[in-house]
This record gives C-alpha cells, structure tokens and sequence, in this order.
C-alpha cells in the first residue's frame, strides 16, 4: 500500500533550504551585518572624536584670547611677541575671496561641459571626456599649486604688469580649474536623470536643441545643479595647498584678487609647520582657526542637502 507525501508550504520549504545550507554560508551571512555595523559605528565615533578635539582645544584658544576680538578683530599677526593679534576676518576674507574668484571659474565652464555631456555629446564622444575629467579631478593639489605659481601667475603678470608674484587671482582661477570636474559631473548626472519624454515632448512642440536644454532640462534638474554648486564652494573653501603654496602668507582684510592673502587653510598649514610650542596661544588657534573651518564647510553641506531636497522634482 503506497503512502500519499504530505504537502509542503512554502515557508517550509524555505526552512528546509536554510537547514539544509552549509554553516560556512550561515556564519557569512550573520558576521557581514556585524561588520558592516562596526564599519559605520567606527566612522561616527571617529567624526565625534574629531569634533570633541576640535572643541577642547578651541575652548582653551578663548580662555586665553576674547571670542568678540576673535570674531571681530580685522588683524591677525599671532606671531608677534610684544601684542599677538587674533582677528579671523583678516582670514576669512581671504578664504571667501579666493573661492569667489575659482566659482567665478569653475560655474560656467562646469555647467557648459554638463550641458555638452548631457544634451550633445554623443556616446563616443562621452567616453573620452569623462574619463580626462576625472583624471583632472585626480590631480594631487600640491601640482596645481606649483602650477598656479610657475605657469599661471606669470601668464597673468603678462597680462597685469603689476601683479605682484604672490596674489589671491592665481590661486583662485587654478582652485576654480581643480573643480569644474566636480560642478561638470554633478551637474551632469543630474541632467541625465531627466526623463527623456520630456525633452521629446518639448522637441514635439517644436522647441529648438538648445531651448530643450536651457529651458526644459536645466530647470528640470536645478536642484542636483546648484547642490554641485554648493559641494563645489565647500571644496573650494577648504583648499589648502594651492592657496598656501600661491597665494602667499599676508593676511589682511581685503576684497582686491591683486594681493596677497592667506587663508584659514594655508594658517594652518604655516602654524603646523613652524617652531611653536605645545600649549602656546599659537597652537591652540590652529584648533579655533580649524572649527571656524569646520563649522563653514558645515553650513555648505547642510545648505547643499537642503537645496536638493526643496528643489527635487520626482518623475
């Protein structure tokens, strides 16, 4: 007499295929989430760290020196003996000076090269520019900041007689140069993810080419475009080489791209490698120097993520 199998549901099923598996298979697929877990618990107990070290420090910086002169002072001359000054506007100024001329550089140049890439470049063609991109992008800083000095400050004294050799200009136009790559391919990715029925239902209505891309496919990506903007100004704000090596080691309240000027960067740079000692007021202001820094580059990234969340459209 034959015996009827009992049928089997589809849950136990699956439990049988699971009991049935090996136990090497069974130990990856429990220890990987551990690992994954313990990769991201490190990176936030890293950015605590940093942000605690930032703030000890900064805070024994304004035991010794007043947070108003500090916020307000337009001399910084830490160096000095006799009366040390400690004004971060003289630095600030430069900083946003200096990313001020490179976006001046880098918005148009990036946005026609995403519009190019994006509306049209045709595939052949795309293959080879992206990739000259981002070997641009891949440049280490110190070059372009050789560059800056060597080849385009004396192009630009050809131009402007009495340019002196070390000039916020030179700096700003070869930070402006290393990121169009950035703006270029941010922008572009946003572009590329517009659906093509629009431009076609624009091309329909008789739009030109360029009409498309002006009016319907940059609209329609705005919020990825100026997020690349943003991201491009936080890159830009925290350059360090270039600056330091091109853009001398003056720092003065000034908006004119002629003269020399330090940034916040380049400070640091210059105290990190000095003869100062632990526990000075000099050392403690590269930490207050830093999570002034810090807090800028913050206000861009939050100020970035904000503008693509307001501007996202859905398709």
């Amino acid at each position: 007499m034959s015996t009827i199998p009992k049928k089997e549901s589809i849950a136990q099923m699956i439990e049988r295929k699971k009991s049935k598996s090996n136990w090497g298979g069974q130990l990856v697929e429990r220890g990987i989430p551990v690992l994954l877990w313990l990769a991201a618990v490190i990176s936030v107990l890293t950015t605590v760290g940093i942000i605690l070290t930032l703030l000890t420090e900064t805070v024994r910086f304004f035991q010794q020196v007043d947070f108003l002169s500090f916020i307000t002072g337009t001399n910084w001359y830490p160096f000095f003996e006799a009366d040390p000054e400690y004004g971060i506007l003289a630095l600030l100024s430069g900083t946003l000076l200096v990313a001020v001329i490179a976006m001046i550089v880098a918005i148009p140049l990036g946005l026609a090269t995403a519009i190019y890439l994006s509306e049209y470049a045709s595939d052949a063609v795309r293959r080879v520019i992206k990739p000259v991109l981002e070997v641009l992008a891949g440049i280490p800083t110190i070059v372009y900041g050789f560059f800056a000095l060597t080849f385009v400050t004396p192009l630009l004294q050809s131009i402007i007689p009495d340019l002196p050799f070390f000039n916020a200009l030179s700096p700003g136009i070869v930070v402006g140069i290393m990121i169009i790559p950035m703006v270029a391919s941010l922008s572009e990715d946003a572009m590329s993810a517009v659906p093509n029925s629009i431009r076609e239902g624009a091309l329909a209505l008789g739009a030109t080419r360029l009409e498309v891309a002006l009016k319907v496919v940059v609209p329609a990506a705005l919020s990825g475009i100026i997020a690349s903007f943003v991201l491009a100004v936080s890159r830009a704000i925290g350059e360090t080489m270039i600056v330091s090596i091109a853009g001398g080691s003056s720092p003065k309240l000034t908006f004119d791209p002629s003269e020399s000027i330090q940034t916040m960067t380049a400070f640091i740079v210059q105290a990190s490698l000095g003869d100062i000692s632990y526990g000075s007021t000099i050392y403690f202001s590269i930490y207050a120097v830093g999570i002034t820094l810090f807090i800028f580059t913050l206000i861009m990234n939050l100020a970035a993520q904000y503008i693509s969340k307001r501007f996202r459209e859905g398709y």
